[in-house]
């Protein structure tokens, strides 16, 4: 049976947590609330057996098992119907009110346009008033213990109103702004649901679970960290807040046991201070179930020699086989435990993190293969060629779709993922990236960051806002110095092509536009703030 370190100073296991999640709401009160909880209840059932509602992680309960959906579009209202065999309740969203109730079949009209669609992210407020986000398409990607596991592939944005007469022009133009948004985030790949499993859980948790936890709905025991449209389901249900070093690291170990923080970043330059704080800050938490390592991966890995990332593999091996891995038998039965987790880090997360995950998870599939009989004493994970191969393209691709969500390019070092060798080649990959990373973070990463925050709730939009801070005024160095400068720019260079009478004019020419490209760009430099494509939504002043 795991055991969960209680903060408090006890240990409980499964059940125990189940039921202070429990006691929790209703200290909260969460529960005990007849109007609010009769239509969470409501909607809730009626998700069971029609459609998914959180997506990139999140499913509907294991007793819903249908495909698809279909949704009727009427004047007063949207009707949203479950295509399974059975199901004879439909979903009315009152287009005016917002007011949602269960209804039946005969009572949508037939007048109402009826389209397929595939599930239901949730619905958000924007300056025109309220939108219903569905999901149009899906894919199928593969099969996890029998459950087909889907892609979204395409969404579309429903508004409530019927018209947006009533908006003035700038609302107008914030209202397709914000939708823009809310459409880069959609079009962002990497939206994964399930209709019949929950993939917010490990399988190890799933195993320890109550009977109480298995019938509770699927918004209550969902993990609301892997639920990506929380906020378009604000609704339906309340995620509690986790704030701060220690309250993060209980929560850590509450879920997942023991940790051992691998810390990649550099232990010098600017991100020296980095690893000096988070060292401090686990030093005193002086909490026994975890231990802090720092591996600074660019020092050890200089040169090429990226063979001596064996060491931190090495450093950690005992206690990668002291935390074991989640084992369960064809019947069900839990044979192993896994007892704690490497929470590694580099700066974004991204490519250095990717690297000793792939290597730890390596390392953790051989010895499960091993005890398995698929692999006998002596045979190594790397020996089999195909099957490596699959590996090491899956850890490459995992790499590159998290670092387009965050980075808005390719993971760097992924030559080493796929091919287990660092690469002339991919080091030049790595610079390219990395030159199209300093361009989008600083002249396009605002819009992504604010259709990020608008989506995740980050960011609420008033019905109708007059101010939206989409129109922040730009400040005259805005236009006018990079004009400057190229010009500047290009009157040097044609100084150079186009020589005057004499070599001094030509000199005086050059020395005149160089200098003031040079002097403008400077100023540009030195006010760079003002320069960048900064997010507008959410100032990271008000996040802290």
């Amino acid at each position: 049976m795991s055991v969960y370190y209680d903060k408090d100073g006890g240990d409980m296991d499964a059940r125990d947590y189940v039921r202070m999640r429990s006691e929790k709401r209703l200290r909260d009160g969460l529960d005990g609330l007849p109007g609010r909880q009769q239509k969470i209840g409501s909607f809730e059932r009626f998700t069971k057996r029609s459609f998914p509602v959180s997506i990139r992680c999140l499913s509907p309960d294991s007793r819903c098992r249908i495909d698809t959906s279909r949704s009727h579009t009427a004047p007063e209202k949207f009707y949203i119907e479950a295509c399974d065999d059975g199901a004879g309740d439909v979903l009315a969203i009152d287009r005016v009110s917002t007011e949602m109730t269960l209804t039946v079949r005969k009572d949508v009209p037939p007048s109402a346009v009826t389209r397929p669609i595939c599930g239901i992210m949730g619905t958000i407020r924007l300056v025109a008033g309220m939108y219903l986000v569905v999901i149009t398409k899906k894919k199928k990607v593969g099969d996890l213990l029998g459950h087909a596991v889907w892609k979204a592939t395409d969404f579309d944005i429903i508004s409530y109103k019927k018209t947006v007469l009533h908006l003035t022009d700038t609302q107008m133009q914030d209202n397709k702004a914000f939708l823009s948004m809310l459409n880069s985030v959609l079009n962002t790949d990497g939206f994964y649901f399930t209709t019949d499993y929950d993939l917010t859980h490990s399988l190890q948790r799933l195993a320890n679970t109550s009977p109480e936890f298995q019938e509770m709905t699927l918004l209550e025991r969902a993990d609301q960290r892997f639920v990506w449209n929380g906020h378009l389901l604000r609704e339906f249900m309340a995620q509690p807040e986790l704030d701060g070093f220690q309250r993060h690291f209980d929560s850590q170990i509450i879920t997942y046991g023991k940790q051992v923080i691998l810390n990649l970043v550099n232990q010098k330059g600017s991100e020296k201070p980095l690893e000096q704080a988070f060292a401090k800050m686990v030093d005193s938490l002086g909490n026994g179930m975890i231990k802090y390592i720092a591996f600074d991966f660019h020092k050890e890995c200089s040169r090429m020699r990226w063979h001596r990332l064996q060491i931190l593999v090495d450093m950690v091996a005992e206690m990668q086989e002291e935390f074991g891995y989640f084992l369960v038998d064809s019947d069900g039965t839990v044979q192993i435990q896994q007892d704690g987790t490497f929470r590694s880090n580099c700066m974004d997360c991204l490519d250095r993190t990717n690297v000793i995950q792939s290597l730890l998870a390596r390392r953790s599939l051989q010895s499960q293969l091993e005890r398995m009989g698929v692999l006998h004493v002596g045979q190594r994970i790397e020996e089999q060629a195909d099957f490596e191969k699959i590996y090491k393209n899956a850890w490459a691709d995992n790499a590159n779709a998290c670092a387009k969500q965050y980075a808005g390019t390719g993971a760097l070092k992924t030559d080493f993922t796929r091919t287990g060798k660092r690469t002339q080649w991919g080091l030049l990959m790595d610079g390219w990236n990395s030159m199209i990373r300093y361009y989008k973070n600083n002249f396009s990463d605002g819009f992504r960051q604010d259709s990020i925050d608008l989506f995740l709730g980050n960011y609420a939009v008033e019905e109708a806002d007059m101010n939206t801070p989409l129109h922040e005024p730009k400040d005259w160095k805005f236009l006018t110095l990079p004009i400057i400068m190229v010009v500047a720019f290009s009157m040097c260079i044609i100084c150079l092509l186009m020589a005057g009478d004499t070599w001094t004019e030509t000199l005086a020419y050059v020395l005149f536009w160089g200098s003031a490209s040079v002097v403008t760009g400077g100023v540009i430099l030195f006010n760079g703030r003002d320069f960048v494509d900064a997010p507008k939504l959410v100032q990271k002043e008000k996040m802290d």
